[in-house]
């Protein structure tokens, strides 16, 4: 059984027929006719398999599974859109899926390091952010920045501060937070998240996919 997370930017897979599976990233770009799956989510999920899983119902099961608390908030980052699942007293109690405000966040934040070839390990934790509510859109306040002084890495900075800002009052401003997808590995937008932060990593849907594939076959 071959289960995948078809985000926008990447897609991750786990072949559960093989002998110790790993889950291994794909970008999304090189998807082809062949990778059809078992089951799916993600953005792109519905073009390669006949069992699709709505990714909140996904995120959920998920954080079942990872997080052994009653009461949690767990918010996905994704290339496209956020979302957040809100657990309380081994409940959900909440969720939200953002894809104005939250426009292409994890997109915009890695085609920045690209173009300005920065290293979001190096830069440092900005003393203020930019006022940011969409990826796209706010990109305006770098090139503004930038061209009244501000070096690029700075202004970058403030930027993912921003986003990640955003993004944490989208979830309720919780104080403690647990982070799914590809910006759990960007220093910058963890130590950004004004919050106790602790990152699940990218494969948390796909623990989502094999909790619900599971139950399935019962």
């Amino acid at each position: 059984m071959l289960l995948g997370d078809f985000g926008t930017s990447y897609s991750k897979f786990l072949d559960l027929s093989a002998a110790g599976p790993e889950p291994y990233i794909i970008s999304s770009k090189e998807l082809g006719t062949e990778h059809r799956v078992t089951i799916a989510t993600g953005h792109n999920g519905k073009r390669f398999t006949d069992w699709y899983v709505n990714e909140l119902t996904v995120l959920a099961r998920g954080g079942e599974q990872l997080i052994a608390e009653d009461d949690f908030v767990l918010l996905d980052c994704g290339s496209r859109d956020i979302k957040f699942i809100h657990y309380l007293n081994g409940r959900l109690n909440d969720m939200g899926w953002n894809s104005e405000c939250g426009a292409s966040m994890g997109f915009t934040i890695e085609l920045l390091q690209r173009y300005y070839d920065l290293d979001y390990h190096e830069l440092p934790l900005p003393t203020r952010p930019f006022s940011v509510t969409c990826g796209v859109l706010g990109m305006s306040r770098i090139f503004d920045a930038v061209v009244s002084g501000t070096p690029d890495a700075e202004a970058v900075a403030r930027f993912v501060m921003g986003i990640a800002i955003n993004a944490y009052r989208f979830a309720g401003s919780p104080t403690k937070l647990y982070l799914s997808g590809g910006l759990c590995d960007n220093p910058l937008f963890v130590k950004s998240l004004p919050c106790e932060v602790i990152p699940l990593g990218r494969f948390v849907l796909l623990k989502g996919l094999e909790a619900i594939s599971s139950q399935e076959k019962k």
